[in-house]
């Protein structure tokens, strides 16, 4: 009897259904792929390499310009003596005047003093150049003895009217004498151009044609002098030209 009881109530228990395991999980459904968004990651990966790659090549592309090694004055020119070559990333932005233009620049003037280490643009030159920055140009014609020997582009002289004697070879020992006739014209000018020196010139057979940067306002009385013929320049020392 206790035997039929009990299986009948384990009958009763194997019938109630059976609870789902914990590891069982109900399935997801698969996820939509968004093709469009792959394709726009890629492309943008596509663009930054593409524009590092351009960064790359362009500071890669260097041309060869001028550089100044002298300090040039306002009317001087550049020569082989005053420049050299440097290399420079391109940059369409800024006018730079390329080493094979180098003949070309000789034949112009610097508009302003254009510093020693200065890479040279092209808006520094022109071929007429007037006054700046408060100075006037003037020609000289200088017969031999009226100007010190080995003057060159940027040196600071000194010029003075000299009558007395009339001869121009005389004039540099009259100048330094304290004849009334002489006086000071300019105490401080810039030599901007001094002639070509060429190998078959006979010197002393010609006059040589030098151009000083002074102030406006001599730059009459030294006009007049040098059309006389009574200008004689001294050198000044670089000490006293800065001061």
């Amino acid at each position: 009897m206790k035997i039929q009881e009990r299986t009948g109530a384990g009958q009763g228990r194997s019938a109630a259904p059976a609870q789902p395991s914990v590891g069982d999980r109900l399935p997801t459904p698969p996820r939509e792929r968004k093709p469009a968004l792959a394709a726009l990651a890629v492309l943008l990966i596509l663009v930054g390499a593409l524009g590092a790659t351009m960064l790359v090549l362009q500071a890669g592309d260097r041309i060869e310009v001028v550089k100044v090694t002298k300090d040039i004055p306002v009317g001087g020119t550049v020569n082989e003596s005053n420049a050299t070559s440097v290399m420079v990333a391109e940059d369409s932005a800024i006018n730079y005047v390329k080493w094979s233009q180098l003949g070309t620049l000789k034949t112009l003037k610097a508009k302003s003093t254009i510093y020693e280490d200065t890479v040279v643009m092209g808006q520094m030159f022109g071929s007429d150049v007037g006054a700046a920055d408060g100075k006037t140009l003037v020609g000289l014609s200088l017969k031999a003895g009226q100007y010190p020997a080995g003057i060159k582009e940027g040196d600071t002289v000194a010029a003075y009217r000299v009558t007395d004697g009339g001869s121009g070879s005389n004039s540099n020992s009259s100048a330094s004498s304290s004849g009334n006739s002489n006086s000071l014209l300019v105490d401080k000018a810039i030599v901007t151009s001094v002639p070509v020196a060429k190998s078959d010139e006979i010197v002393g057979s010609a006059n040589s044609a030098y151009t000083l940067a002074v102030d406006s306002d001599v730059a009459p009385a030294l006009a007049q002098a040098a059309a006389n013929s009574e200008v004689v320049l001294v050198l000044v020392p670089s000490s006293n030209s800065s001061n």
